[in-house]
């Protein structure tokens, strides 16, 4: 099984690339889970039409219980991606990152993995902030690789080098590995030099190079992924040959 978390500051493209990745999974015919571990919960919208799965936080919350099976917070998108979202505590109130804490041990509880017998499962990580709950993919054993999404831009570049950071401070526990770093291009100038300069810096390789495309957007506007929309365009080929070359080990 392959198991990646995806991280990345919000806005960076990080849920698109997850959810396209996932798409690309499954178009090479593997069963794949997606868990969004963002309390936007937007993470596999594109992946179910635009309509969001409800999240694990917001089902405790209006229910006062806790879900007796998987049906109640799991959907199945494009392809047969399964398609979760941890979600977070009411805006203002709690912590996000024990959402994601929460909603692991009752996916375990549930079985999830033991059900669905995924070839491949994503976690979409937010990357601005790298404490307890939001290291919980890499640190519990979860994920076992890392993928860093970033552009050229400085803000970027700043949460990037804050997750490499936090991934080092975990180097002689066992727990999850950077296998690389995804750009995703935003077109600022010098833009392939400064995220090469980062990538050699923390040592990790650039590992694809995913075009600023108006494609994605309007196929967003749509509720899908480019995969969906279109497999045959130039950018869906990037996601595709990215995933078979995860798939490979490369």
């Amino acid at each position: 099984m392959l198991k990646l978390a995806i991280y990345g500051k919000g806005g960076i493209g990080k849920s698109t690339t997850t959810a396209n990745l996932a798409a690309a999974f499954a178009s090479l015919g593997k069963k794949v889970i997606q868990i969004g571990c963002d309390p936007k919960a937007d993470s596999t919208m594109n992946l179910l039409g635009g309509t969001p799965v409800q999240s694990v936080m917001d089902y405790l919350r209006i229910n006062d219980v806790e879900p007796e099976s998987l049906d109640e917070i799991v959907k199945e998108g494009y392809g047969g991606v399964v398609c979760i979202e941890t979600g977070g505590p009411t805006p203002g109130l709690g912590c996000a990152g024990r959402g994601i804490i929460t909603t692991f041990s009752l996916l375990e509880d549930l079985e999830l993995f033991e059900t669905y017998k995924p070839d491949v499962v994503l976690y979409d990580v937010l990357g601005d902030v790298v404490c307890g709950g939001f290291a919980a993919p890499i640190r519990e054993g979860y994920a076992e690789e890392i993928l860093i999404v970033t552009s050229g831009e400085k803000m970027a570049l700043y949460a990037a080098r804050n997750i490499s950071r936090a991934v080092e401070n975990f180097e002689d526990r066992g727990y999850a590995k950077v296998r690389g770093v995804i750009m995703n291009r935003r077109n600022v100038e010098n833009e392939e030099e400064k995220v090469s300069a980062f990538a050699r810096e923390a040592g990790f390789p650039v590992i694809a190079d995913i075009p600023r495309s108006d494609d994605i957007i309007r196929f967003e506007d749509k509720g899908m992924t480019v995969i969906e929309g279109d497999i045959d365009l130039p950018v869906s080929r990037c996601y595709i040959d990215l995933a078979k070359r995860l798939l490979n080990g490369e």
